[in-house]
């Protein structure tokens, strides 16, 4: 769900080549999510193996890493860790809805209405325990580092980003902004024609990339204003306070106002602590233990895992595997390069 800031944000669209030699910190569980929403049959069904194991991940992963590759980009996958205890009533809330939408996709089913069947089946997906370890040893055999945050992938990414570590964050959610991180490429798992929720519409959607210090600089904030901007809309830590948008929040911190002044002027009592979740943007838990080597894929390990374990063409899975082979040590040391020269 995220933080819904998007329209003050200065954004600009990029192409996948623009991000050659840049490391990006991927927000794992956003984009798995985005694999196992996306990669379906006409009917909602998720892709999967002679076993009903579901495989959208492992396809979504193949295929989008190796394209990540072949432009040039060495991407490392963020997991998350323990979700902070703020986070609850979110993870409830969307339980609840991935509930009913299990239910909306059964009965369109039994209808026969296909294209209702589908916008269900997107809403309720869901990331298992099994879902994320075969995720895990999929990146791995592919030579892709992954990084365990304590708590937030967001988080973690952003740490990453500040550090200089990693180029970007790469997230759907506009939150890796609050958790400080310097720049933030979206719509990379989605690039492509898409069709609009409910319409008969398609859209090109490309990679967009939002540099922090451009938003703060066009909106004449801090990132702390940004994050009482949060705060006063709503994130997954709190639900924000009733008709404050995006565009009225910002009003309210370029007049110098914080979340709880706010919340006691309009005479309602916020339903988390508000300092808390201040806290959680701005000294979130990271840890500084990661390790970021990109290695050559363990080719006999990919074809067990996707071709022996789970059905996929072979012919198919080779060409990625070669495109890993060529590309990715030849991207390593590129950069490398790029930096004994800076």
């Amino acid at each position: 769900m995220g933080v819904a800031i998007g329209d003050l944000l200065v954004k600009e669209e990029i192409a996948f080549n623009d991000l050659a030699g840049k490391r990006l910190a991927i927000d794992a569980y956003n984009t798995i999510h985005q694999f196992l929403s996306i990669i379906r049959q006409p009917d909602g069904t998720p892709l999967m193996d002679s076993h009903g194991r579901v495989t959208s991940h492992l396809s979504g992963l193949l295929y989008r890493t190796a394209k990540f590759v072949e432009a040039g980009i060495q991407p490392c996958f963020v997991f998350d860790g323990k979700p902070p205890a703020l986070k609850a009533r979110t993870t409830a809330e969307r339980h609840a809805v991935r509930a009913e939408a299990k239910e909306k996709w059964a009965a369109a089913l039994e209808k026969g209405d296909f294209e209702q069947a589908r916008k269900h089946a997107q809403a309720a997906v869901s990331t298992t325990p099994e879902i994320v370890a075969s995720s895990q040893e999929l990146i791995e055999a592919m030579g892709i580092p992954h990084v365990q945050a304590p708590s937030e992938g967001e988080a973690q990414a952003s740490f990453m980003c500040q550090r200089g570590d990693v180029y970007a964050t790469a997230s759907q959610d506009y939150d890796a902004l609050l958790f400080g991180s310097p720049v933030l490429v979206r719509n990379l798992a989605v690039t492509g024609k898409r069709k609009l929720p409910g319409r008969g519409i398609y859209v090109e959607v490309e990679p967009e990339r939002i540099e922090l210090k451009a938003t703060l600089s066009a909106l004449g904030i801090k990132r702390e204003a940004l994050v009482e901007i949060g705060l006063m809309v709503g994130t997954d830590y709190n639900n924000g306070i009733p008709r404050v948008g995006p565009k009225t929040a910002l009003k309210l911190v370029q007049e110098g106002k914080k979340a709880e002044e706010v919340y006691r002027e309009k005479g309602i009592e916020p339903d988390a602590p508000i300092e808390e979740v201040r806290s959680l943007f701005l000294k979130p838990p990271v840890t500084e233990d990661y390790s970021l080597e990109w290695k050559k894929p363990d080719v006999e390990q990919l074809f067990h895992i996707l071709v022996d374990e789970h059905g996929f063409s072979r012919d198919r899975v080779e060409k990625a595997i070669h495109t890993l082979s060529e590309k990715l040590i030849q991207t390593k040391e590129q950069s490398r390069l790029g930096e004994w020269f800076k």
